[in-house]
């Protein structure tokens, strides 16, 4: 792993665990092992590193996704596909959705930061109305708003009720 990879990595965790603000360069440097002047050279301003762990982010989370196609080709409900990486998110990782954590700070993010958190909510939803227009629904923005809103909520209320099964009973 690059020293530029393990600092997004870092602040991945950091941002996932309590938001934008959880972290300063001087930290994640020295849990990566630098000097948090190097830090700068991979990322100019917090706001720079906030962009692209939030591009990172949506790439990776579509990309393990996969095609809405693909996945009902291979007689898989791409709607569960989608709600098993949240699942995984919460239950196994323990973490809340980087972006939705993101969002909810949006008023106080630099723009950026903002531009990347839109970009993974507009994403997801074009994938989600794709999957539920497979699924034969018949308002798919409709239904890919309710989905999204359901898992970001369902992980919130669980973080913040410390119980994980308010997750489990909201996506039966």
């Amino acid at each position: 792993m690059s020293k530029k990879e393990a600092l997004l990595k870092a602040a991945e965790d950091k941002v996932r665990q309590g938001g934008y603000n959880n972290f300063s360069f001087r930290e994640i440097a020295n849990e990566v092992g630098i000097k948090s002047a190097s830090v700068h050279y991979h990322f100019p301003t917090k706001a720079d590193l906030g962009a692209e762990l939030a591009h990172q982010y949506t790439n990776a989370f579509l990309g393990a996704l996969g095609d809405v196609d693909e996945l009902k080709a291979a007689n898989k409900d791409p709607i569960e596909a989608y709600t098993q990486l949240f699942r995984s998110a919460l239950l196994n990782d323990d973490k809340m959705c980087l972006c939705g954590l993101l969002g909810a700070q949006n008023e106080s993010l630099p723009e950026k930061v903002r531009s990347e958190v839109k970009r993974f909510f507009d994403l997801n939803l074009a994938w989600l109305q794709k999957a539920h227009i497979a699924n034969g629904e018949n308002e798919p923005l409709h239904a890919a708003i309710l989905t999204v809103s359901t898992l970001e909520g369902a992980m919130m209320i669980s973080k913040a009720l410390n119980d994980h099964s308010y997750f489990k009973l909201a996506t039966q």
